[in-house]
């Protein structure tokens, strides 16, 4: 460190690092943002298509379960980049180091699909890092950007935080408008690559400011010993009363990157001239954020101080309402799409808008708190507190998502697929299910065989756990070890129900466009009478405009049990305007690898979603257990309920502290408030 400056410079000129830094900042933000912004998505549409065999997709809760665990990891590592940060390395060696791990981990997302791991652990492994990454930089690189100035040129940190703060704005819009459209036409090796290169370019940006950046020393055992003091612990356990109920916004306000991204795939894309995909409706909060701060500084929090005296935890209490306002219009929305509607994506704009004045009222008054709350020598450990509320905000949603998850037979068909001749006739023990194979055609045959030939059957054990019983299940899978066939003994109940629903659906209009499903209480109607193995009716579920869903309750005759065997239909409507819009539309990436791994099949898939079916028909697949306990617009209602709950929660909160500023006896009790 002898080498490197530890003093600001006596000048009132703006510090040579600067620039290094703001380009630093937009590259890495660029990187993250594009990240994210299409992660949920690439969960469950792509993920399942970067293996040469074509595996189950995932559902779309444990899309948002991975997301959340995801962002969970990258809001907690910040404690310990601020702690090794203060105490040990200095703020400029950590940026470096999980620079690099930043970089890696990008590098391994870019080659999911690759060799050595499966596409599911290559993605596992690419995240972490760019936790360890992001984590890291999070709580010191602002920090950084102060340690630049001295007292004669203080007076321009103002200015150049405002460059900062819109590098990072520019960076998250510029990316969350162009990686979905990457991965849309190119893929995720490119979509996830590009972000990868611009990591890199931060990383090299960061190292060329080397030798004028300041490089405040790390404080060592002093820093540890105050972070630890009675006044530090008790400075803590104050802002966590406020931060635990701020958790629930961030429970929240982070669905807008997952639940938000997949009710959108169900809306129409078609806004303002432009046809949007799903992950880039994201983009509104980034510009909102920059066109409302303004507004809200200058006409909203002047005109409700001549109502009342606004003071920064009454300004986080009315922003928790908002949030639940807004996220109870996303329920709204859902509603619709459960009523066999598809609104249009502007009503998440306007989403946005409620959800965005809740962000400013919360996220940028809560840091100005934190910060005005903490000593000076726990700036950086409380602000990476404040980014903790952010994980466990996220860790709820995650936990959340996983426990309304009903245990499939998705991870047995994974590794059932996989099975061989020397286990013929013998058990395994794959998720706690019984796997016998049946039959297993010779290799040599494989080669000609079609995409629907049946090349190896797999037998298994139902409830009982005993095979060549009345519940057990066969699964066949082709040559490319995609699963083809499911044969249960409720398939003729099943069957029956189907053709009910498929009648009334083809019965109600004359025009292929105009036919609507059965409501739920419509379906349930039709299929009075036509029960299940043990004689529980067969349940019906609209999904949404042209998804339905039909349960046998299958051998345990319990509802929402992995026993459930789950009829998932699909209406394919030949569209003609839609066809003659898609006519010249080049195929997607997607697209293309459908028709690679599929052949044919993926052909007529891709055709059926372009509108390029020759009739309307109604596919249909056939499951066991993976259904959910909430969905739909129940989903969002629970989350807007307990939006609404930690509003009231806050109110006695915020009254232990004096005029909403300081707690009587704090150590800082009589410093000025932080508007």
């Amino acid at each position: 460190m002898a080498a490197y400056l530890t003093t600001p410079p006596d000048t009132d000129k703006m510090p040579p690092g600067i620039p290094y830094i703001i380009g630093n900042e937009a590259a890495e933000r660029f990187s993250y943002y594009g990240m994210r912004t299409i992660l949920t998505v690439f969960m469950f549409r792509y993920l399942h298509l970067m293996s040469e065999t074509v595996l189950p997709a995932m559902s779309k809760a444990e899309a948002q379960e991975h997301y959340h665990t995801f962002s969970s990891w990258v809001y907690f590592f910040p404690i310990v980049g601020a702690i090794l940060s203060d105490a040990i390395t200095g703020k400029y060696r950590i940026i470096m180091v999980v620079s690099v791990l930043y970089c890696l981990g990008h590098l391994a997302l870019a080659f999911m699909g690759g060799s050595g791991l499966s596409p599911e652990q290559w993605m596992w492994l690419g995240l972490f890092l760019i936790a360890l990454g992001s984590g890291g930089i999070k709580p010191c690189v602002s920090a950084h950007v102060g340690d630049q100035f001295g007292s004669r040129n203080e007076h321009l940190m103002e200015k150049v935080y405002q460059w900062f703060y819109f590098s990072i704005n520019f960076g998250s819009t510029l990316s969350t408008i162009l990686t979905p459209w990457l991965l849309e036409w190119y893929g995720p090796h490119v979509a996830f690559g590009v972000p990868g290169v611009l990591m890199a370019i931060a990383t090299l940006m960061f190292w060329m400011g080397r030798n004028v950046f300041i490089h405040v020393p790390a404080g060592g055992l002093a820093f540890l010993k105050e972070t630890f003091s009675r006044n530090g612990l008790m400075t803590i356990l104050r802002l966590g009363m406020v931060y635990l109920v701020i958790a629930v916004f961030w429970a929240l306000f982070d669905q807008t990157s997952s639940a938000w991204v997949l009710q959108a795939e169900d809306m129409n894309l078609r806004w303002l001239g432009i046809e949007w995909l799903p992950s880039q409706i994201q983009v509104l909060n980034p510009l909102l954020v920059m066109a409302m701060i303004p507004l809200f500084q200058f006409v909203v929090y002047p005109a409700i101080n001549r109502v009342f005296r606004l003071t920064p935890l009454r300004k986080i209490g009315i922003g928790l309402f908002v949030m639940a306002a807004g996220f109870g219009l996303s329920a709204v929305v859902q509603g619709w799409i459960d009523d066999g509607g598809r609104p249009s994506v502007a009503w998440q704009f306007v989403g946005y808008v409620i959800v965005t004045a809740a962000e400013i009222m919360i996220s940028i008054t809560g840091l100005e708190f934190s910060y005005a709350q903490a000593p000076k020598t726990m700036k950086s450990v409380i602000m990476a507190i404040w980014l903790f509320s952010v994980s466990l905000g996220n860790f709820v949603t995650a936990m959340v998502n996983h426990s309304i998850q009903v245990p499939s037979i998705t991870p047995i068909v994974a590794e059932a697929g996989q099975l061989e001749a020397t286990e013929a006739g013998g058990s395994d023990t794959i998720a706690e299910r019984l796997i016998r194979v049946e039959d297993l055609q010779p290799r040599e045959t494989w080669e000609d065989a079609g995409e629907s030939v049946v090349v190896r059957t797999i037998r298994l054990a139902g409830s009982d756990g005993s095979f060549d019983t009345s519940d057990d299940v066969l699964l066949s899978f082709n040559r490319f070890s995609a699963l083809v066939g499911v044969v249960t003994q409720e398939d003729a109940a099943l069957a029956t129900a189907k053709e009910k629903i498929d009648a009334a659906f083809f019965g109600s209009a004359e025009s292929d466009a105009a036919k609507e499903l059965p409501s739920d209480d419509a379906g349930l109607e039709l299929l009075a009478g036509i029960n299940d193995s043990v004689g529980n009716p067969i349940g019906y579920h609209r999904i949404t405009r042209d998804r339905y869903r039909l349960v046998a309750d299958g051998a345990d005759g319990a509802r929402l049990t992995p026993d459930d065997v789950v009829l998932t239909a699909t209406v394919v409507r030949a569209d003609a305007e839609e066809a003659a819009r898609m006519k010249d539309k080049p195929l997607t990436w997607r697209e293309k690898r459908l028709i690679e791994l599929r052949g044919e099949e993926g052909q007529r898939q891709v055709e059926a979603e372009r509108g390029e079916a020759p009739e309307t028909r109604i596919d249909a697949d056939t499951s066991i257990g993976g259904l959910v306990t909430l969905e739909g617009a129940d989903y969002f209602w629970f989350w807007t309920a307990c939006m609404a709950a930690a509003g009231v929660v806050f109110i006695p909160v915020s009254l232990l502290y004096r005029d909403g500023r300081q707690l009587p006896g704090s150590p800082e009790a009589d410093t000025p408030e932080v508007a």
